[in-house]
């Protein structure tokens, strides 16, 4: 597990790499979804914020689009570059926070945050920050509560702290997701994959 200013970086399980095969079903469920949702937006360009390792990123040039990556921590961005080379992906990657994330240079027609914000102290600047770069799709996902501690006890996992992923600090059921993405955003549909709740969203136009 790799923490940089007190923040998880990265997935503390590499659940796109995993050889169980519940966990390797569920994610072959998320990424249809995920790419689901993108083909509604039928947009070419995308920057993922948080993109971590980089395997989404990957997943999503394999199909054709033409990608940038962010993300806070060094070590992970070199890990995205890494498995962009072998994987023959041309991904641009670079280190940047949300925060110093700027629309004039980062902007995208579709913009992606998946398994970020929850970890983040304060979503609701993180969120005002994606919908300034969104132009105008957003797409987002986190871990659908209670049901994410829920199996990670039935596996084992983490149970001094009921389930919790390290790192989690935010808390959303679907229905409480989608109410704090649509104080920001207008909500254009969302998915629940099991174990998450994925949204497509459209940044408000500027007045």
């Amino acid at each position: 597990m790799i923490v940089e200013d007190g923040i998880v970086a990265g997935n503390v399980y590499d659940k796109y790499n995993t050889k169980n095969p519940i966990a390797a079903f569920l994610m072959k469920r998320f990424l249809a979804n995920v790419e689901e949702l993108v083909r509604m937006t039928q947009a070419r360009e995308v920057h993922e914020v948080g993109c971590g390792e980089g395997q989404l990123s990957i997943f999503l040039c394999k199909e054709g689009r033409r990608i940038r990556g962010s993300d806070f921590s060094s070590h992970v961005i070199e890990k995205a570059r890494t498995s962009a080379r072998e994987k023959k992906c041309d991904i641009e990657f670079k280190v940047s926070s949300i925060e110093d994330l700027q629309p004039e240079r980062d902007a995208a027609p579709l913009i992606i945050c998946c398994e970020v914000l929850e970890h983040l102290p304060d979503p609701e600047e993180a969120l005002r920050k994606l919908v300034m770069l969104a132009k105008p799709y957003l797409l987002v996902s986190v871990p659908r509560e209670p049901i994410w501690r829920c199996l990670n006890m039935v596996r084992g996992k983490y149970l001094s702290d009921f389930g919790n992923t390290p790192g989690h600090l935010q808390h959303w059921s679907s229905q409480s997701f989608l109410n704090f993405l649509s104080t920001q955003t207008k909500v254009l549909t969302f998915r629940k994959p099991l174990p998450w709740t994925m949204a497509l969203c459209q940044a408000p136009c500027p007045i």
